[in-house]
């Protein structure tokens, strides 16, 4: 039986305006013992100023393992959304966040197919995410570092979609970071999609969505940034925990909100379910 341990995607100080070492500790103090940074290219201004919570590529990767550190919390792994279709940026963009998850200690990258290029086809697209997945997993296989490929856009929003990318590069580095709230979103169940991927799982998105944003959208978009509280919405975590407890490698729920009062809420309800 796989353990289900209980993280927090750094999303979750998106208002904020506080720096990335502050969320960290924040997420330490609510409880989590995992925490999901996000990390991007070159420098961006809020956080270069200390008011948002993404860590540039270009920093210290030991900045990250640090602050996990003095937290005392651990990292469930990396943030790292790029184009997948679009070689000349995600191809070094997730080697990049390959070698920095390798320094900092995180063990999965996540990342999804991202938006399609207007111009072209079906058939180009996949061949163009081939090539990008497998350079990825050409850097992630020799440093022990898992891929993590989310629902969300376009080819992903279905299940023969996303099992389709996931295979385009035969490797073991490659697997699903599954998220609860986009593949609700995209009209499927969840619960049905998560039992179709358990053994190719290696971290879950804890998502949950409001009946409110479920009665607007559901079926209409293929996924969302964030979600509402684990529990104020409409999964049911005590179904997910228990298929996820049947995977073949422990299993991190990392909560995917958008402030600190939801990701109290969150490990609060997920803590009665454990």
């Amino acid at each position: 039986m796989a353990t289900v341990k209980l993280g927090v995607n750094m999303e979750y100080v998106r208002h904020e305006d506080k720096n990335f070492e502050w969320g960290v500790k924040k997420a330490a103090e609510l409880g989590y013992e995992y925490v999901e940074p996000m990390v991007h290219w070159g420098r961006e201004l809020l956080s270069e100023a200390g008011y948002f919570h993404s860590v540039s590529m270009l920093d210290d990767p030991l900045r990250v393992r640090r602050a996990a550190e003095a937290a005392g919390i651990k990292l469930s792994g990396l943030s790292a959304h790029t184009v997948l279709g679009r070689p000349e940026i995600g191809v070094e963009y997730l080697k990049q966040a390959v070698r920095f998850a390798a320094e900092c200690g995180a063990p999965v990258v996540n990342t999804d197919e991202g938006p399609k290029s207007s111009w072209t086809t079906e058939a180009e697209d996949f061949v163009l995410m081939r090539y990008t997945l497998g350079e990825a997993a050409r850097a992630a296989e020799p440093r022990g570092i898992l891929l993590g490929i989310e629902p969300h856009q376009q080819y992903s929003k279905h299940p023969d979609g996303l099992d389709r990318i996931q295979g385009l590069y035969k490797s073991p580095a490659i697997g699903i970071n599954f998220d609860t709230g986009n593949s609700f979103l995209c009209g499927h169940d969840p619960y049905v999609w998560l039992e179709k991927v358990l053994d190719r799982l290696v971290h879950l998105h804890a998502k949950d969505i409001s009946a409110a944003q479920s009665s607007a959208e559901r079926g209409k978009v293929t996924g969302t940034a964030v979600g509402c509280a684990c529990g104020d919405g409409v999964i049911d975590w005590g179904k997910i925990i228990a298929i996820c407890q049947r995977a073949p490698r422990d299993i991190v729920l990392s909560v995917e909100c958008g402030t600190v009062d939801e990701a109290e809420r969150s490990i609060k309800h997920l803590k009665k379910l454990l």
